[in-house]
């Protein structure tokens, strides 16, 4: 398994939290998804290798923005 750790922008409640966290878990290999609106963190674990851009295009196709 490996893990990502990301800074993204735009999230402000927990709301945008869970959206970032439904939308990447769609993507296969994402085993699971932690999102923290107050640090502006999402960390991804991954049971198999998953390029960075597809997860970066998803959280941009929402509406937030990879730092």
């Amino acid at each position: 398994m490996s893990e990502l750790k990301l800074k993204v922008n735009g999230m402000m409640c927990e709301g945008c939290e869970n959206r970032i966290k439904n939308a990447l878990s769609t993507l296969e290999g994402v085993e699971k998804v932690e999102a923290n609106h107050k640090t502006g963190e999402v960390k991804v674990i991954c049971n198999k290798q998953i390029d960075m851009s597809v997860i970066a295009e998803k959280i941009d196709d929402i509406g937030f923005e990879v730092a």
